[in-house]
């Protein structure tokens, strides 16, 4: 079908790691089935998440909008039916999260969307969905698809719309219901999903961002406000960590993976501070920051203009709150 799912020895060997202290850790980037009625689908950059229940199925997360060939070739590789699909919960409103909705809303009457309350009302808003659309048609050209905003019904527009979720709601397909969990920080309309049944935690970027065999602390919006969301998630016990960008999670870290973002994010705190202490300027600190980023991660899926902006909020969040 022209789709790559297989991992290069590099990523084989960054999937697959071991500690005296956690036993094996096994970070998967691939497409395929997780557990019984779990699918991860899409690209290690952008993942979306399928809940297959008795009669219908939900996804989680819909990811960037160039997703959306790949998905379509994916439901026919494995096997998965769409027209099951009445349910898709969005996560947070950034267009990387929010990019195949519209399609697969227009394209099946029957789907509901769901968001926080804070998502739909910046989604309601004309520059936010401008601003979502035209990352999305960036995006698209990356990927050599600049004519997929012709060939499909994607954009973004007030047609958009669906039903919000807050703090406690309960969400699911027979048989697995899943909570919400209001974690704003990343955004400040981040929700997390969590299905007992399974033992999945979907936190999407409000959990920390597995790159690598690492975990890069993502509180872009108010890193104060997503260091405490992170404590709300610690508690849980957790079989599959399923992240929206490089992959899930499973083995012993999955279970370990919030209290190591909670580590991470302290580390994360403390390096910002201390290149800000060095020059006192925020923007020579973004700099130093961005460069010394991308000089270790020279494949990150964001492009430098947006990660100067994420870190130049971020440096000024922390330098208030000192």
């Amino acid at each position: 079908m022209g789709f790559h799912y297989g991992l290069d020895a590099s990523e084989k060997m960054r999937g697959f790691l071991e500690s005296p202290a956690k036993g094996f850790v096994l970070r998967i980037r691939t497409p395929g089935k997780i557990a019984e009625g779990l699918w991860c689908l899409g690209r290690k950059e952008a993942c979306v998440y399928l809940l297959e229940g008795k009669e219908e199925s939900m996804l989680i997360n819909a990811g960037t909008v160039d997703l959306i060939p790949l998905l379509l070739g994916q439901f026919r590789e494995f096997g998965i039916d769409e027209a099951r699909i009445t349910r898709l919960l969005v996560l947070h409103s950034h267009y990387d999260h929010v990019g195949t909705a519209p399609f697969f809303k227009r394209r099946n009457e029957n789907l509901t969307l769901y968001a926080s309350a804070r998502g739909w009302r910046i989604l309601g808003m004309r520059t936010v969905l401008t601003a979502i659309n035209e990352a999305g048609r960036q995006a698209a050209t990356r990927m050599g698809m600049e004519t997929l905003y012709s060939d499909y019904q994607v954009a973004w527009g007030e047609d958009v719309a669906g039903e919000a979720l807050s703090d406690g709601d309960r969400l699911g397909v027979e048989p697995f219901e899943g909570v919400i969990v209001e974690t704003p920080g990343h955004s400040i309309c981040s929700i997390s999903y969590y299905v007992p049944a399974l033992k999945a935690l979907f936190p999407s970027d409000a959990g920390g961002i597995p790159y690598g065999d690492t975990i890069l602390a993502s509180g872009n919006a108010n890193f104060t406000q997503y260091e405490k969301s992170l404590q709300l998630l610690k508690n849980l016990d957790v079989d599959y960590l399923c992240a929206d960008h490089y992959g899930y999670i499973s083995g012993s870290e999955a279970k370990t993976y919030i209290l190591e973002s909670i580590e991470a994010a302290r580390k994360r705190r403390a390096e910002f501070l201390e290149v800000y202490g060095q020059t006192k300027d925020i923007e020579e600190a973004t700099r130093s920051l961005v460069k010394t980023f991308y000089e270790s991660r020279p494949d990150y899926f964001l492009s430098p203009e947006i990660l100067t902006g994420i870190f130049r909020q971020m440096v000024r969040h922390m330098v208030r709150h000192v």
